[in-house]
């Protein structure tokens, strides 16, 4: 399973502590992936669909816990690009639907009349708790994970530019927390691409487990990333040695080849000697080789030294 999927199906088998979480926890859900069909007479059916077995159990058994009803679950086949099954919860006019509707902030009255509200009811989420709630509801129904092997990146898809904006609102009530939009073809994300604030979103909506994993892949990917450093910076000053070697050596075989080494002062060609026998060797190792060991800078002068007699030739 995706570390998406696995995500939901933790947060499936949290149970809100309140009524008023246990209501702004559907009416997130409903708002996200429901869709409202006329039944008829001016009455309303609402349908969602999820393609997780765990989450349409956890919002039938909900919805029976709240409401007192028994929504209807079918299973049908997955719409568009998506395949596999699509978990379907119906709630007719004999189940309330039309309280559902305007108890979760969906169904509202303007002047007389009825109409189907675009964002999310501030009236459900004045709390904090019902706020998680809300939010644990809303990745429920539309939200998508990373596995963060990949990349760190947490998204909520959203049907209008209004919706996005209240849900963007919601996370960013939270401390820390910034939620960015982005337009899409045919909706509007909501994303966090901040591994400490997706984690913190994890921790928001209850999912403890996934944090752990979340971290653990994010902690081996640093001490990865960590070793990978290390080494490049470790070939790089090889071949910042090497090639520091290479120019010594050239100024001294330029000497030894037009007037020989015996040319030198004795402290110039006991360094030129040395650097002969020991061509790869740093200018640290060097300056320890030397009878007695001298400091990196002033074995570093005397091929300074060096360089200019040989530039002389």
């Amino acid at each position: 399973m995706s570390f998406s999927a696995d995500t939901k199906n933790e947060l499936a088998h949290v149970e809100p502590e309140k009524k008023c979480c246990m209501l702004a926890e559907i009416a997130g859900f409903i708002r996200m992936c429901g869709s409202i069909r006329l039944a008829g007479g001016g009455k309303f059916e609402i349908v969602t669909a999820t393609e997780h077995p765990a989450v349409a159990r956890h919002y039938k058994r909900m919805l029976k816990e709240y409401f007192g009803i028994d929504a209807e679950l079918a299973v049908g086949q997955g719409s568009g690009l998506k395949k596999g099954r699509s978990y379907l919860l119906s709630i007719g006019p004999k189940n309330l639907s039309e309280q559902i509707l305007r108890e979760t902030g969906i169904l509202m009255v303007k002047e007389g009349m009825n109409y189907i509200s675009d964002g999310i009811y501030d009236g459900l989420i004045r709390t904090k708790c019902c706020r998680k709630a809300c939010l644990r509801g809303i990745f429920l129904a539309s939200g998508t994970i990373t596995d963060p092997e990949k990349s760190y990146h947490l998204e909520f898809s959203c049907s209008s530019q209004i919706l996005a904006g209240d849900v963007k609102k919601l996370i960013n009530s939270f401390v820390d927390l910034h939620a960015k939009v982005s337009a899409r073809k045919k909706n509007y994300a909501v994303y966090v691409k901040e591994a400490e604030q997706i984690i913190d979103i994890l921790a928001i909506m209850g999912a403890h487990s996934q944090i752990f994993a979340f971290e653990d892949v994010r902690i081996t990917k640093e001490i990865r990333n960590k070793a990978n450093r290390i080494n490049n910076c470790d070939n790089a000053n090889i071949d910042k040695t090497l090639k520091a070697a290479e120019k010594q050596l050239s100024w001294i075989r330029k000497i030894q080849e037009t007037k020989g080494l015996a040319f030198l002062p004795d402290k110039l060609r006991e360094v030129a000697v040395l650097r002969l026998e020991n061509p790869e060797a740093t200018l640290q190792e060097l300056a320890d080789m030397m009878d007695p060991p001298m400091k990196k800078s002033g074995l570093n002068n005397r091929f300074r030294k060096i360089e200019e007699l040989a530039g002389k030739l």
